[in-house]
């Protein structure tokens, strides 16, 4: 390589270096990289930068429902589901914010009125050779500025509807959200309670397994039954013991969902009663088109989308008021006062009339996009009609089903029962085999689970019922009208 191209390389390479050193690199966070080094690598984060702290103590159970924490009923979850949940809170503030700006929306029917004040030291240098020294003034004084919007072909009106339906429409949502958090605390109830009724069946299965299995091994040792008979009741009592435990860590689950439902720690210590009226109605006797008919009119999250409906249709008056001519008055009044004993007032009044004649039709193409938006809104809301009708329809004979399937599973049990009964005085008596007193006996076992489920899939279906309709109230309660009550007894 000649001198000169060897030259020219090593000045690239040295004003490229210049250059990296003066080009600023990615910032750091208190002394390490603001990013991992490559792609596939870990960021390290700064020494001492403990993420795992928090501002605040975790939520807990309210002092009020402290006396009675292992002890609470479906009132006392919800109570402090309400308290603790984030999205009814975030929802409320969303309303608060909502009014506040209703509030101001409304100030525009108002005049404003804003104080200057004004404090001025001018001074006049002259020419050289004009012989005159210089002259400095100073002065200052209050202006009141006054300003009104008289008329303005309904923009304004259309800015405080809007604002208004806003209100309404965020107030809808907090009631729609409300429900919801009722409705999920609700399934997570019934679905723990469900849970600790079917282990509660499932321990009286493994006794009668394990009462099973010592008649097998004391009929064996006399010589009444053979060595399968008790291989047979052993396998048996280990599947119920099975059971046990599955449904024994199932329960812990559906422990920590109602607590997190309730906005609490999964692992903080609580239980709940078992309701004593455990007594399911006959059915319902509202027709499914009078609760549709309710639900259209009530629902709240349908209430909220015709607010926004009518929100997004008083924005086409302010668009077109854009293109309308406005009257404003305005007004001032000052009061000047110099350095030397001289001061003055100043008074105007004006009137102005604002006629817009072409802004490049932009006026015409926000019309015609505030319009397309409201005709979007009113679309949006009718289908959500039409899925409100089907929820509820839905839901309707969800509950329908749910109440049929526990007479059943009632009849279900009685007649499972009897069988094992006489199963079980057959195989005592040595009339019968121990695998016909095992299949009364699994049947009996699966018939109390399906009457477990069927019992609590209907307050679970008459919940969802009620959110449907849009008539949950806090409590978990509803004003549909149920029939008289058809099953009586312990859910268990």
């Amino acid at each position: 390589m000649s001198e000169l191209p060897l030259r020219r390389a090593l000045t690239v390479i040295l004003c490229s270096g210049l250059v990296a050193r003066c080009f600023p690199s990615t910032p750091g966070v208190e002394g390490v990289h603001g990013t991992s080094p490559a792609p596939g690598a870990f960021w390290t984060p700064p020494a001492g930068n403990d993420t795992t702290k928090t501002e605040t103590a975790p939520p807990n159970v309210p002092p009020d429902l402290a006396a009675r924490v292992n002890n609470l009923g479906l009132s006392d979850v919800l109570d402090v589901a309400l308290r603790n949940n984030t999205a009814t809170s975030a929802s409320w503030y969303t309303a608060r914010a909502a009014a506040e700006t209703y509030g101001a929306a409304k100030g525009a029917y108002y005049p404003t009125l804003a104080l200057n004040g004004t404090f001025n030291a001018v001074k006049t240098v002259p020419s050289i050779d004009s012989g005159r020294g210089s002259i400095e003034e100073k002065y200052y004084g209050p202006t009141l500025t006054l300003n009104w919007l008289l008329f303005d072909f309904g923009g304004r009106s259309g800015a405080i509807g809007e604002a208004r339906e806003g209100l309404l429409a965020a107030d809808w949502t907090h009631n729609a959200t409300v429900q919801a958090v009722v409705l999920t605390v609700e399934q997570a109830y019934f679905q723990y309670l469900g849970t600790k009724a079917l282990l509660t069946a499932q321990q009286t299965t493994l006794q009668e397994a394990q009462t099973n299995l010592q008649a097998a091994e004391q009929r064996h040792n006399v010589g009444l039954a053979t060595i399968a008979d008790v291989l047979q009741a052993r396998t048996v009592v280990s599947q119920a013991l099975l059971a046990v435990q599955s449904t024994t860590g199932q329960l812990a689950t559906t422990r920590g969902a109602l607590a997190l439902s309730m906005g609490l720690p999964a692992n903080v210590p609580y239980d709940v009663s078992v309701p004593t009226d455990t007594t399911i109605p006959a059915g319902i006797t509202d027709s499914v088109d009078t609760l549709i008919d309710r639900a259209v009119r009530d629902r709240p999250d349908l209430q909220a989308a015709r607010a926004n409906a009518r929100a997004a249709e008083a924005r086409i008056s302010q668009a077109r008021s854009l293109a309308l001519p406005s009257l404003e008055l305005g007004g001032n009044a000052g009061q000047t006062f110099y350095t030397i004993p001289v001061s003055g007032s100043a008074y105007t009044a004006t009137l102005t009339l604002h006629i817009p004649l072409f802004a490049g039709w932009s006026d015409i193409y926000r019309t015609k996009a505030a319009s397309a938006t409201a005709n979007a809104a009113r679309t949006q809301t009718s289908g959500l009609e039409q899925e409100v009708v089907y929820q509820v329809f839905s839901s309707y004979y969800g509950l329908k089903t749910a109440t049929q399937q526990v007479q059943t599973s009632a009849d279900l049990v009685a007649s499972a029962q009897q069988s094992a009964e006489v199963a079980l005085g057959r195989y005592r008596a040595g009339a019968g085999a121990l695998v016909d007193l095992l299949i009364a006996q699994a049947a009996l076992a699966s018939a109390r689970a399906q009457r477990i489920q069927a019992r609590f899939s209907w307050y679970v279906a008459l919940a969802q019922l009620a959110h449907d309709v849009g008539v949950l109230d806090l409590h978990g309660t509803s004003s549909l009208h149920l029939a008289a009550d058809s099953s009586k007894g312990s859910p268990r």
